[in-house]
Parts: C-alpha cells; structure tokens; sequence
C-alpha cells in the first residue's frame, strides 16, 4: 500500500467530504481516503498495482474539485 496527500481545492461542507470519500473509496485498489477540509487535503491509502494516482486524481474532478 501506498499513502499520498493530495491538495485539493473547492471543498467547503460535510456533503463535499462524503462525494469525495464516497467516490474515491469506491474505486478498486482504494483502502482509504479521508478529507481534511481546514487543510484542503485528502490522504489516499491505495495498491499502484491496482490503480494508478492519476485515476484517483481524476475521480476527485469527477466530483466538481480542483486537484492542485
């Protein structure tokens, strides 16, 4: 497993924390992912055997946020 923090911009409210936990959770490979609103962080625990960064990137935008 492989721990990475990403900044992430545009998250402002609990419903924004449950769409991107939710979302990037749901994808193979993830084991966790948790927000950090004050910071605008969110830490993924996930297998780059199974998932590759740039798709959990892409899963958060999905979402309507800015991945810096």
């Amino acid at each position: 497993m492989e721990k990475t923090i990403l900044k992430v911009e545009g998250m402002s409210s609990d419903h924004c924390v449950v769409s991107v936990v939710t979302s990037v959770e749901a994808l193979p490979g993830v084991a966790k992912a948790s927000v950090n609103l004050a910071a605008k962080i969110v830490a993924v625990e996930y297998d780059p055997s199974q998932i590759a960064l740039n798709k959990i990137k892409e899963k958060i935008e999905e979402q309507g946020y800015d991945v810096l």
